[in-house]
């Protein structure tokens, strides 16, 4: 919330700043680009699918662990849904396929 309020008031004071001498200068800053939790869940997934622990760290960093864990739940019924349509299968006979449980 802050970071837009940050950003909202920084185009009033423009990205140029001047060094004393009237000569522009860019003020450099590292300004993190705002990420959504279901970006970053699809990214950490896909980077523990692949063993990659950069990205996987990355994208750690992006949300609150909560909304990370919610963003990764919420893919893993989407998936789960969407490979059950595929099969012609119940979302729960599916799910427990993958997870290599026996039919209950």
């Amino acid at each position: 919330m802050f970071e837009q309020i940050r950003r909202y008031a920084g185009r009033f004071r423009g990205a140029e700043r001047t060094d004393g001498g009237g000569a522009p200068q860019r003020r450099e800053r590292r300004e993190r680009r705002a990420h959504n939790l279901f970006e970053a869940a699809a990214t950490y997934v896909a980077a523990r699918a692949e063993d990659d622990q950069d990205r996987l760290e990355e994208a750690s960093g992006w949300v609150s662990p909560e909304a990370l864990s919610f963003g990764v739940s919420e893919l893993a019924c989407r998936a789960v849904v969407a490979l059950a349509r595929e099969r012609d299968q119940s979302p729960r006979t599916v799910a427990r396929d993958l997870l290599g449980l026996p039919v209950a």
